[in-house]
Formats: structure tokens, C-alpha cells, sequence
């Protein structure tokens, strides 16, 4: 495949290793955009854990020499925080690493499978990367260990920026590793997720840990301040939503109308429309849960989920058209394809 993105990141400056707290690594590649992620890693003394792999042969290889660079001892286990392929494409790389992921995390990965080329991307050289995915799994949480130092690993509960995000949450540090539930200087994605969920999350999982030092799975290192950063942008789509879908716009004229305002210097500001896309069908979903409520206080679980279904809702995280979201992407976009450095 063509190598020009790779030769078009030149500017982007070279991805760098943080020692965010004591043996806690992140590792940080610029510029944070389109399949271009944040990983991390802790050095022990008798292996290192990984927190999430990247998206190219190439950049993986980099971020293992990165690792490298800090600990001569194997990476023993790979944590996933989430499916996309920017966090797991590489995860084959990790030779002889327990690889560690939420069930659900699992199921994406196989249901995607590996790289492919992607229609609304600029070209990616995705290397030699056959599927790897998580062989532990769990539904609500794991604990992992560097020697002594304790990494509480969580799934989040509810959709947010995907159905299997997980957290990894080192209490004695106040260090939090929390995936693509934030961006720091892009824009936040939730196609895959949900607004509504990812709200939840941020207000009643994130911020109640406290954490003093975050690492978003985009953009640097970043402290507690972050968090209202992302709920700030998350309730201007949520604002949108309601007011487009009140006017009887599509997601796409709606986000050709909206005025990002402070938002509109923040990568990948066509996301808006993929935002708008959940964010529309979370309205129907809460629009649902309301009459379902009202109704069906009485049902079982298996009623209430009969009836949502009559009644049209989407729940949160629920199939929609990713296709015609993406479409709509890239015509916001000006008909050019989204733009990948990876």
C-alpha cells in the first residue's frame, strides 16, 4: 500500500515514552489524530505490563523498542482497553504476552477481524498483523500486578466511546489509563458507543476516582481538568442533538449548521457528524426508556426489551448505520477521505 501518509507525518515529531509515575509509563505518539493512539506500560521487575498495542507493524515495533529502551525484561501481559484496531491491530507482536481484554472486547475483534483497507481513510500500510485477540477475559474487572503496585482493571458498565470500554486504574498513584473514554486536544469520538453512556461514565466512574495524573488514549498526558473537558464537548452534542433532530435535521445538516465554536480547533472536528448520528438514536433510546418506565414498571426484563424493540428505540450502543455515518463523515469533510498519518 502506499507509504505517502507515513512521509506526510513527518511534522507530526516523534512519538515519546513518559514516566508518569514511578515504573509508569505512557507512551505518547503525536499527533493523536485518525489511528494514531496512546499507549502505556509498567516496568516491574520481572516483566512489564502493556496497556494496549497500536495500529501499524511499524508503530508497534517502534513502541516495543520504546518499552524496550526502559526494561529489559518480556512484556508479560497486554491489557486492551477497547476493540478499535488502533488499540489491538498490534497485539500479535506481543510475542508470549497474556493478553487481557473485556469479553465484548473480544467478540469486536473477531467480528471486525484484521486490518483491512478502509474505504473512508486515506491510505494505511497496516504491516504484517494477523488477528490477536484477548484469551482472558472477564465481564466486570481483573487485577493485575507489578510487583507490588496494584492496576485495577474495570469495565466502564454502560457504552461510552465503545460497548467494552475498560479502565485501568492504579490507586496508589492516582494514575489513570482510561482508553478513548478521553481525548486531549481531538475530538471525541462516539459512533460506537454512546453520548448519553459516555456521559455517565465521566461523571460517575471518572470522576469519583480522583485521579491526579490521566492518560487519554489521544493526545498528552493530562490531569483531573480533562475530564470537564470532554463532558463540556459531550453536552454540546447532546445540545445539538436535541435541537436538530426538534428542527427535523439529519445529522449531517445538522453539524453543517452547528457553529463549533471553541471545538472547531480540535482534531478531526468531522466528528461531529458521526457524533450526531449516536447522539440521535440515544435521544430515541431515552425517549423509549421514559415510556418503558411509565409502562412496564410490572414487566420482566424480557417484556420491557420486547417492547423497546416495538417501539422503535435504539439502546445505548445499539446497531446503527455505521456506513452511512461514515459517508456522512466524509462528505462534512468536503467529499475528500478522513485524513491518517498511521
Amino acid at each position: 500500500m502506499s507509504s505517502s501518509p507515513v512521509a506526510a507525518a513527518a511534522h507530526l515529531g516523534e512519538p515519546g515514552v513518559v514516566e508518569v509515575s514511578d515504573g509508569v509509563y505512557a507512551y505518547i505518539q503525536p499527533d493523536g489524530s485518525w489511528w494514531i493512539n496512546n499507549t502505556g506500560f509498567l516496568a516491574g521487575s520481572r516483566g512489564v505490563v502493556s496497556i494496549d498495542s497500536c495500529s501499524t507493524e511499524r508503530r508497534t515495533r517502534a513502541y516495543l523498542e520504546a518499552i524496550a529502551s526502559v526494561s529489559d525484561r518480556p512484556v508479560r501481559t497486554l491489557i486492551n482497553t477497547h476493540h478499535h484496531g488502533d488499540h489491538t491491530f498490534g497485539n500479535s507482536l506481543f510475542d508470549g504476552a497474556t493478553i487481557v481484554a473485556h469479553e465484548a472486547t473480544r467478540t469486536e475483534m473477531l467480528g471486525f477481524g484484521p486490518p483491512q483497507p478502509l474505504p473512508f481513510w486515506t491510505p494505511i500500510d497496516w504491516g504484517d498483523l494477523p488477528l490477536e485477540p484477548p484469551f482472558l477475559t472477564y465481564t466486570e474487572g481483573v487485577t493485575v500486578w507489578s510487583d507490588d503496585l496494584r492496576c485495577e482493571v474495570r469495565h466502564v458498565g454502560t457504552p461510552a466511546h465503545t460497548t467494552n470500554d475498560s479502565i485501568i486504574w492504579l490507586p496508589e498513584r492516582s494514575v489513570l489509563f482510561c482508553g478513548d473514554l478521553l481525548f486531549n486536544g481531538g475530538t471525541p469520538f462516539l459512533l460506537m458507543g454512546s453520548v448519553a453512556g459516555a456521559i455517565d461514565v465521566l461523571t460517575s466512574v471518572l470522576k469519583p476516582l480522583g485521579a491526579q495524573t490521566i492518560v487519554p488514549g489521544h493526545g498528552g498526558v493530562a490531569g483531573p481538568e480533562l475530564i470537564d473537558d470532554v463532558l463540556g464537548y459531550l453536552r454540546f452534542v447532546q445540545d445539538t442533538a436535541r435541537e436538530g433532530k426538534a428542527a427535523g435535521l439529519t445529522p449531517l445538516e445538522a453539524a453543517r449548521e452547528v457553529d463549533l465554536g471553541g471545538y472547531a480547533d480540535l482534531l478531526d472536528a468531522e466528528r461531529i457528524v458521526g457524533n450526531l448520528h449516536r447522539a440521535y438514536a440515544d435521544l430515541t433510546a431515552d425517549l423509549t426508556a421514559d415510556l418503558t418506565a411509565d409502562l412496564t414498571a410490572d414487566l420482566t426484563a424480557d417484556l420491557t426489551a420486547d417492547l423497546t424493540a416495538d417501539l422503535g428505540g435504539t439502546p445505548r450502543g445499539g446497531q446503527i448505520d455505521i456506513v452511512a455515518a461514515f459517508s456522512d463523515m466524509v462528505a462534512y469533510n468536503g467529499g475528500k477521505p478522513l485524513t491518517c498519518y498511521a
